[in-house]
C-alpha cells in the first residue's frame, strides 16, 4: 500500500507542471513537439512528455569588449549593451540549441563587422545611427530563432593613448579657429559701425568739431587723467597763415604809400 501511495505521489509530481505568468512550456511528446503551455497549471504524461520552460522576460546582453578597427584604420575596444525577449517560445527552443548564447555571439560579430565601415568621427559622433544599424541587422539575424532585439547600445569606445592626445589637440585647434573666426565678425562688424559713423559725421561741418569736444570732455573728466593733450588742428594753422599773409602785404602797401 505504501509503495503503490508513493508512485502515485512521483507520478502526480511529474505529471503536474506549473508556469509563471512570465514564463511558457514548450512540450515535446515522446520527442514531437505538441504545442507550447502556460501561464498557470498544465498537466503532462509522466515518461511521455516533456515540458521545457523560455523566460519570457526581456534579457539584458552584456556585449564583452570587442577590439576594432574602424574604416580609417583606428583601433578602438568598444563594448555594447542588447535588449531582447523570446516573442515565440517554441521557435527559441526548436531552431537554435542555445538561443541566449547564440545571439550574444551574434551581437559580437555585428558589433565587429559594423564598427568597421564607419570612421573614428562616425563612431564617436553618430552613435544613434550606429545603434540603430545595429538593431536592425541582429534583430533580422535572430527573428528565425523567435527572438525580438529591442534595443542596441554602444556604451563605450576606449581610445589609445595616443589617439587621446590627438584628439584633444584637434579640439583645441578647433576652439582657437573659432575663436578667431569671431574675433574677426567683431572686426567686421565694428569697422561698418565706423564706417557709417563717419559717413554721418563728414556730412555735417560741426559734427566732427562736436565728437572732437565729447572725446575731450570724456577724458578731462576721468579721475586717473592728469595730464591732457589737446591736438592742434592744421586748419588753424593755415587759417593764421593766411591772415598773417594779408597783414603783411597791407603794411607793404601801406608804406609804398608814404
Amino acid at each position: 500500500m505504501i509503495v503503490i501511495l508513493i508512485i502515485g505521489l512521483l507520478f502526480l509530481f511529474s505529471a503536474v507542471k506549473v508556469a509563471r505568468e512570465y514564463e511558457r512550456g514548450v512540450v515535446f511528446r515522446l520527442g514531437r513537439l505538441i504545442g507550447i503551455k502556460g501561464p498557470g497549471l498544465f498537466i503532462l504524461i509522466p515518461f511521455i512528455d516533456k515540458a521545457v520552460k523560455v523566460d519570457l522576460r526581456t534579457i539584458t546582453l552584456n556585449v564583452p569588449p570587442q577590439e576594432v578597427i574602424t574604416k580609417d584604420n583606428v583601433t578602438v575596444k568598444v563594448n555594447a549593451v542588447a535588449y531582447f525577449r523570446v516573442v515565440d517560445a517554441s521557435k527559441a527552443i526548436v531552431q537554435v540549441e542555445n538561443y541566449l548564447v547564440a545571439t550574444s555571439q551574434i551581437a559580437q560579430t555585428t558589433l565587429r563587422s559594423v564598427l568597421g565601415q564607419v570612421d573614428l568621427d562616425q563612431l564617436l559622433s553618430e552613435r544613434d545611427q550606429i545603434n540603430d544599424r545595429l538593431q536592425t541587422i541582429i534583430d533580422e539575424q535572430t527573428h528565425p530563432w523567435g527572438v525580438k532585439v529591442s534595443v542596441v547600445e554602444v556604451k563605450d569606445v576606449e581610445l589609445p593613448q595616443q589617439m587621446q592626445r590627438a584628439l584633444a589637440r584637434q579640439a583645441e585647434a578647433e576652439r582657437e579657429r573659432r575663436a578667431k573666426i569671431i574675433a574677426a565678425d567683431g572686426e567686421f562688424e565694428a569697422s561698418e559701425k565706423l564706417s557709417q559713423a563717419a559717413a554721418v559725421i563728414s556730412s555735417s561741418a560741426g559734427a566732427l568739431q562736436l565728437r572732437y569736444l565729447q572725446t575731450m570732455n570724456e577724458i578731462g573728466t576721468n579721475e586717473r587723467t592728469t595730464t591732457l593733450i589737446l591736438p592742434f588742428p592744421m586748419e588753424m594753422l593755415d587759417m593764421f597763415s593766411g591772415a598773417a599773409g594779408r597783414s603783411g602785404s597791407g603794411n607793404g602797401a601801406g608804406s609804398a604809400g608814404v
